[in-house]
């Protein structure tokens, strides 16, 4: 094995270790799953329904797990020794987001059995998701860096989660006020749309604009957790 895979291996295996200690954390992936099985015994579930559960999975297990890993890490002051250790950034934020990565997609999966989702083109939406948890893993990254304590980072997901979880309550502002039409661009509202469009047969010629809108926000969101962690690593 590689010096970089092992590196990634032992980052990977730690948090493993440290979430299976934290039951606070760990049992966040439980409420997407929750949600998805409440929802998912309703007479009939609209795409808007499949996508709550998945867009709180999104927040809860990529964003809010990733953002305890590290606020743990900073907490415990053991991120200093990954910053001074021979592993290169890109090995250290990969290895920190490969638990929560995993645990994302498995708590999408198990969400939408439950809803009964199926997607009329399992491919594009498979990249959409993609993209979208390593959106929301690289805003884990950026909260966590900017948080000192796993409390501190429970109380910072909050706004997050109403804001990219709740994506049926931003569209219905939308619609009742022009002033938030800026909100359309926003990664989880773009997904829906995305999603829509697939489930009436359209193609990926159909859909990119809002795919790359998706990779956008991830590129944006991935530069500013870099530029963070740069930044603390000076700091420290």
């Amino acid at each position: 094995m590689m010096p970089s895979m092992k590196r990634l291996m032992a980052i990977f295996q730690k948090d493993i270790k440290d979430l299976s200690k934290n039951m606070f954390v760990s049992t966040s992936v439980l409420m997407p799953v929750i949600f998805a099985a409440v929802y998912g015994g309703m007479e009939v579930v609209t795409l808007e329904i499949h996508f709550l559960s998945i867009n709180i999975a999104f927040v809860m297990v990529a964003a809010y797990i990733q953002c305890a890993l590290i606020a743990e890490e900073k907490e415990k002051n053991t991120l200093r020794g990954l910053m001074l250790s021979p592993a290169t950034i890109p090995e250290i934020l990969a290895g920190k987001s490969l638990v929560s990565f995993i645990l994302t997609i498995i708590t999408i999966v198990l969400s939408a059995i439950l809803t009964g989702y199926e997607p009329a083109n399992f491919v594009l939406i498979a990249i959409a998701i993609i993209i979208s948890t390593l959106f929301y893993l690289g805003l884990g990254t950026l909260l966590g860096l900017l948080t000192k304590s796993v409390v501190e980072a429970s109380v910072v997901i909050l706004p997050f989660f109403f804001i990219f979880g709740f994506s049926i309550f931003i569209e219905f502002l939308i619609e009742k006020n022009p002033v938030f039409a800026i909100a359309e661009y926003m990664p989880n509202i773009q997904l829906m749309e995305f999603a829509a469009k697939v489930q009436e047969g359209l193609g990926f010629m159909d859909v990119w604009f809002h795919l790359m809108i998706m990779v956008a926000w991830t590129v944006g969101i991935a530069i500013l957790a870099v530029i963070t962690f740069k930044k603390r690593e000076m700091d420290y």
